[in-house]
């Protein structure tokens, strides 16, 4: 490395003023994505307080949604809705036909199959897989929501956005949202829509004029009481799980990604190397940076494939596992009670499923399906 030429500041900003993507945020998808396959083959309670990986996605994709917005708003809606829909629907024939074997008598809700704006059906066989929906579905709506959301944050941004928090709030204390489909899409609606609109603030370049000494102290103070009340209220609901505790999650997403946000516009963060063409990453000896390049790329253009087939990988793998123990060379070498083990083994099979189902996403988005992506990263439907 030391005999090579170093890749500039000038290259890099060349690089991402060409038009390629911003690495930082695509680092932060696939960072996010490594903690929900985490959190959901460990199911350890902090997780979300070292990452909060759903409020990381919904502002990304709250950034992307304002850039887009910049076009006519049902182009915008329809392209979005395109790239979700055909890798749930390929993903839910898969669901939906395995859960009607074992048993499963749908009635007239099964058309939120179909199109997710609530909670679709299931029964407790297929749960595991289908509970995951709800991040489509919370998305699917933020995304219809968007036009009339981004024309309100424009009359008053600053205020706008630490409104968007009261919902939360009111929630919490003054009226809970019945326990059926429209309550859980109200709830997760509440609870993420400081950071789809943080997205919107970061797009227009709100957080970079405000003052930083304001932005730090808020974003802590938001941390502090969604930590605070997450830990203090354990009794209530079990666990300090950020996903069990609607308020808390909200607060806490909203101080950590904010600073996430802000950090990237303040210190101009943007990952540019990862951008730069694999020609000149040669010249500068960047063989680790083209390897971390093209997991990266991968993660972003397959996003909604790792995100839906995750836990199927993570259910597949326990009987997989299952099958070594008749293996006396398994049994005795390999950890196969090792929850690391069967996390290994999950993500062995999360690779599977982008190579036969990845290229779903590549139709939808109206591209050449491919086995994998090409370097440079297609832009992410959510």
């Amino acid at each position: 490395m030391g005999s090579h030429r170093k890749i500039g500041p000038t290259a890099a900003a060349a690089a991402v003023g060409s038009g390629a993507r911003d690495r930082y945020f695509d680092t932060l998808r696939a960072a996010a994505l490594i903690r929900v396959v985490t959190y959901h083959a460990f199911g350890w309670p902090w997780a979300g307080m070292v990452f909060p990986s759903m409020g990381v996605m919904f502002a990304l994709a709250g950034t992307l949604m304002a850039k887009s917005l910049e076009r006519p708003a049902l182009t915008v809606i329809r392209s979005r809705v395109r790239r979700l829909l055909p890798p749930f629907w390929f993903w839910g024939f898969f669901v939906v036909v395995a859960m009607l074997i074992h048993g499963w008598m749908p009635g007239w809700q099964i058309v939120y199959w179909i199109v997710p704006l609530g909670d679709p059906p299931g029964n407790a066989w297929g749960m595991q897989a289908y509970e995951i929906l709800w991040y489509l579905r919370t998305y699917l709506w933020f995304v219809l929501l968007s036009p009339l959301l981004l024309r309100v944050f424009r009359l008053a941004p600053v205020s706008v956005l630490l409104l968007s928090l009261a919902p939360a709030v009111v929630f919490e204390f003054a009226w809970q949202p019945p326990d059926d489909r429209l309550g859980s899409a109200l709830t997760d609606l509440a609870t993420y829509l400081f950071c789809w609109l943080l997205g919107f603030a970061h797009r227009d370049g709100v957080l970079q004029r405000m003052k930083p000494a304001v932005v730090v102290v808020l974003s802590l103070a938001a941390l502090g009481y969604g930590g605070w009340y997450a830990v203090t209220h354990q009794a209530h609901y079990g666990t300090y799980d950020l996903d069990e505790i609607p308020l808390a999650q909200a607060f806490w997403s909203a101080g950590f990604v904010t600073l996430l946000m802000w950090a990237k516009s303040r210190f101009r963060i943007d990952f540019a190397g990862l951008a730069l063409p694999h020609s000149r990453l040669r010249s500068s000896g960047g063989t680790p940076i083209r390897r971390l390049d093209r997991i990266v790329t991968v993660f972003n253009a397959r996003a909604v494939t790792i995100y839906l087939w995750h836990e199927i990988a993570l259910i597949l793998a326990v009987p997989l596992i299952d099958q070594f123990w008749k293996v006396p060379a398994f049994e005795a070498y390999l950890p196969l009670e090792s929850q690391w083990f069967l996390f290994g083994v999950g993500w062995v099979l999360i690779v599977g499923f982008v190579l036969l189902c990845g290229w779903v996403e590549d139709v939808a988005a109206r591209r050449k399906p491919r086995l994998l992506p090409r370097t440079r990263a297609a832009r992410m439907g959510p």
